[in-house]
């Protein structure tokens, strides 16, 4: 039998001031496939994201997370199932600059009732496996490599089947693209999750072992 796909869209629509961003979408994402999602700015490439985050209501359609719908969850359950199987990678971290790497990673985990000991070596596994040493210098003061980086670690810190990643090099020079980019697109093959990825840069959706581009409210392959 076929497993069931971690990410799975089927029929999903969603417009703003009478405009269709996207109309009856439908995208599998398989355990251990990236998949990279290109588009002009303002199709909904950002949009799509935040659905399957449960960020953004639909008009239509189903969003299915580890088999739960997203758009169909109370908000409490939303929360709880979005920290335990979705992990998010933003294009400028998100993080906390006064705060370490190894915190800022351990944060997720401590929210959902992990132990500190656990979750800060949890962290600090993952800062290794990275390759990030700083682990107790302000996360403010690192580059913007190591940052991205410690974004990419927190992202894991809960293990989830799902990772999305919305730009996740457009704030990098063209060497540290590279570098990150590289990290990034092992850690489908390396944890078995689902990697959804948004991007403006064509080298970035090349390494995507699927590429797709977002107009008109549909999906086309690109390769």
């Amino acid at each position: 039998m076929t497993p069931v796909p971690p990410l799975r869209i089927r029929d999903l629509t969603y417009g703003v001031d009478g405009r269709s961003l996207l109309h009856n979408l439908d995208l599998d994402v398989r355990a251990g496939e990236s998949v990279a999602v290109m588009g002009r700015s303002g199709t909904g490439k950002s949009t799509l994201l935040s659905i399957v985050l449960g960020l953004v209501a639909p008009v239509s359609g189903r969003v299915l997370v580890a088999s739960g719908n997203i758009p169909s969850m109370p908000r409490r359950e939303l929360a709880r199932h979005r920290r335990k199987h979705i992990g998010m990678v933003f294009q400028f971290g998100e993080l906390l600059p006064e705060l370490s790497p190894v915190e800022n990673i351990a944060l997720p985990a401590l929210l959902d009732g992990v132990s500190r000991q656990e979750a800060y070596g949890r962290g600090r596994q993952l800062l290794a496996e990275l390759g990030v040493q700083a682990d107790e210098t302000p996360t403010g003061e690192l580059s913007g490599g190591e940052r991205q980086r410690v974004a990419v670690a927190r992202a894991l810190i809960g293990d989830p089947p799902v990772l999305l990643a919305d730009e996740p090099t457009g704030a990098l020079d063209t060497e540290t693209r590279d570098l990150v980019a590289d990290l990034l697109f092992d850690v489908p093959r390396q944890r078995n999750c689902a990697m959804l990825v948004v991007t403006h840069d064509p080298a970035i959706a090349r390494r995507a072992d699927r590429a797709f581009k977002l107009d008109n409210g549909s999906l086309t392959a690109t390769r």
